[in-house]
């Protein structure tokens, strides 16, 4: 603008503003594709980052849903995504570009102590406002986003048990709830955004203000003929005026994005440091069977009551053990434990002598067939569901599906072993549901197999079917252990584990269990013999 002012409008040079556009149109190009530069470069180190820590964020959600701590929820993957997003945030890009005010605030020096050390005093009355718009919003929006991570949890808990409220028509309560929790996350949420429309606003007049400030000290400097470089050097002096203090107006602009990456940071760091990373074990050969249970204490991750105590006993490859007992004995917490899912506080399960918690699951994973009480299917079809979600072998896909007697039933659907199972498996029955999960156990031909509660959703010709399929695999070296309530089972098993109040009550060949079960049960019925009335009166005496 100078340039065209001092050469242009005097000489009436067309060729002087001909070079003059083209000149400013490359010092455009040149800084558009720094800015393109710089914006590709973060956004590359978001994906080198993304590529460094999505797995082990991953892995520690996981691991922490498993052992029931917090963390275990979607919500370090949404942190995880605010902190990478923040890499090329506006924020983030004004802190970077802080150190060439400095720069510029030396020129200011140049042309004249006064505008320099006025932008100075701008500059720390700035940071102030920055100090105060931090402690006034990081509270409510840290509340805020405590609250808003309640709220959406618990729409989430809500959608999963949907039939529940809809069939006993809890919706509107449930609904209630909700938007309390929605209520004060939005509330918190807009007081902090008050308080931080408010800085903002004032650091915005503080930068328009030094430039006019600056360009006023300038003239009257002028005037005094106490402005280096002449008239000119007014405009520049309030140009870099500005450009002294936008990354701090920035930066107070984007504060609430700044205070929400740094919340967010916290969760992530706190995860990570819960959860550490398990350790690189050496690769173990494939395991043949030999199932050894040292006496186990043991309890829900995170709880110090005990639910088992000296549980033990040891099985050979392709012995079936039956586990029963009255509700809340131990089973399925037993049933986590034999298969690495919880920790125990005393005792090991041993598979070939090594520990199954310790076992890297990847490497395990293949020789193991476990069935969860409550049978969790994934959205995916019939096929990939069997097969694990891995490489589908249509060949063990149909065998274990014949296993369970499941095979002539998925050829009857339109799209066969291609048959979408739905969102948790909705597209199937409760009983359909439970022999995909059966099929997926027993899978590739396992040698280990734990099965919790397996035929509780199954009718006779199911009961009928997992007996053949626990006969079948037990001929090839199979171990099983199976927690049940029903005696189907117990014709197939060759052992026999009784547990009572977390305690092991009986173990051994299953008829020896059930003749000594039966013993004490007729102890039990028998009358007891009354004692004489002589007796009584020398016992009252």
């Amino acid at each position: 603008m100078l340039e065209v002012y001092d050469r242009v409008v005097n000489s009436r040079n067309h060729m002087t503003l001909v070079m003059l556009t083209v000149l400013i149109l490359c010092v455009y190009v040149v800084m558009e594709i720094l800015e393109w530069a710089r914006s590709e470069v973060m956004h590359e180190a978001g994906l080198a980052l993304d590529a460094r820590m999505s797995h082990r964020i991953f892995h520690a959600i996981f691991e922490a849903n498993l052992k029931r701590m917090p963390g275990g929820t979607q919500q370090p993957l949404n942190d995880f995504k605010l902190v990478r997003d923040f890499l090329s945030s506006p924020a983030l890009l004004a802190m970077m570009e802080a150190p060439v005010s400095i720069v510029f605030l030396i020129l200011l020096f140049l042309i004249s102590p006064v505008l320099g050390w006025s932008s100075v005093a701008f500059s720390v009355v700035l940071t102030v406002v920055g100090w105060f718009n931090e402690r006034s919003t990081k509270p409510p929006l840290m509340a805020a986003n405590r609250s808003a991570i309640a709220a959406q949890q618990y729409a989430d808990g809500s959608l999963r048990n949907a039939q529940v409220i809809e069939s006993m028509g809890m919706l509107r309560h449930i609904h209630q709830r909700w938007m309390e929790k929605q209520r004060e996350f939005l509330n918190l949420q807009a007081k902090a955004s008050e308080s931080a429309g408010g800085y903002q606003a004032l650091s915005k007049f503080l930068q328009n203000t030094l430039s006019s400030l600056l360009l006023g000290l300038g003239c009257w400097l002028l005037l005094y003929n106490a402005l280096n470089g002449g008239s000119g050097m007014m405009i520049i002096a309030s140009v870099l005026g500005g450009r002294v203090l936008a990354p701090l107006v920035q930066v107070v602009a984007q504060w609430q994005t700044v205070i929400n990456v740094r919340d967010a940071w916290a969760r992530l760091d706190q995860l990570l440091a819960v959860v550490p990373a398990r350790p690189e074990n050496m690769p173990l050969p494939a395991p043949r069977g030999v199932l050894q249970v040292e006496p186990l204490v043991a309890g829900a991750p995170g709880t110090q009551a005990n639910i088992l105590r000296g549980v033990g006993f040891a099985l050979a490859p392709g012995e079936v053990l039956a586990v029963v007992g009255p509700s809340a004995s131990g089973k399925t917490t037993l049933a986590r434990l034999l298969t690495g899912l919880w920790p125990a506080m005393a005792g090991k399960v041993r598979l070939d002598g090594a520990d199954v918690f310790a076992w890297n699951k990847s490497e395990l994973g293949p020789y193991v067939g476990y069935l969860p009480q409550g049978v969790e299917l994934f959205d995916g079809t019939l096929a990939e569901n069997i097969a694990r979600f891995g490489d589908v072998d249509q060949a063990k896909v149909e065998a274990a599906a014949r296993a369970v007697g499941l095979h002539e039933f998925i050829l009857a659907l339109p799209q066969g072993y291609d048959s979408p199972v739905g969102r948790d498996g909705a597209m199937l029955s409760g009983g359909q549901r439970q022999r995909v999960g059966l099929a997926r156990a027993l899978y590739g031909d396992p040698v280990y197999v734990v099965l919790d509660e397996p035929n509780s959703s199954l009718d006779e010709e199911g009961d009928a079917a997992l007996a053949r399929a626990i006969v079948g695999l037990k001929a090839r070296g199979t171990t099983f252990v199976v927690m049940t309530h029903r005696t189907s089972v117990l014709a197939v098993a060759d052992k026999m584990l009784v547990l009572r109040d977390g305690q092991a009550q009986a173990f051994g060949p299953r008829d020896e269990v059930l003749a000594a079960l039966q013993k004490a049960a007729q102890q039990a019925q028998q009358p007891q013999p009354q004692p004489a009335a002589g007796a009584v009166s020398v016992a009252a005496a």
